[in-house]
């Protein structure tokens, strides 16, 4: 356990994570963020709304690193950059926000800073799609 694990945790906690995520930490963030990057080097295969999920994932990634020490937070920022890399490869922007433009402006998000809400995998079902709710 890490001298930061305590910041982290209680930021997690604070930010009403669940215990897998509390318990994971950073490593369990960007574990998950990287098996994100590898689903769409592989062709992202769920929903629209699957995919939100996994950017909010990134951005309590980003959001928990800030909690970190700094040799830590150090360390796993250059794994981030390297995964983060990888996923631009795979991601077309999209007009606006994921979450849509109201959203954006509520929470101060850019797309310089927080691009994983403004990038998108080129071919992404439709969550209704996929549910068979199209056109219900």
């Amino acid at each position: 356990m890490s001298a930061s694990d305590g910041s982290v945790a209680d930021f997690l906690r604070a930010r009403g994570c669940s215990a897998q995520v509390i318990d994971g930490g950073l490593a369990g963030l960007l574990a998950r963020w990287a098996a994100t990057v590898e689903e769409l080097a592989a062709g992202y295969r769920w929903t629209f709304d699957d995919y939100l999920n996994d950017v909010d994932g990134r951005q309590i990634l980003e959001e928990a690193l800030e909690h970190a020490a700094h040799e830590e937070r150090a360390a796993y920022s250059a794994a981030l950059a390297v995964l983060d890399e990888r996923a631009d490869a795979w991601l077309s922007p999209p007009a606006e926000c994921l979450w849509g433009a109201a959203v954006a402006r509520a929470h101060g998000w850019t797309p310089e800073r927080q691009w994983w809400y403004f990038r998108r995998p080129s071919e992404l079902r439709d969550s209704a799609q996929e549910t068979g709710l199209e056109g219900a």
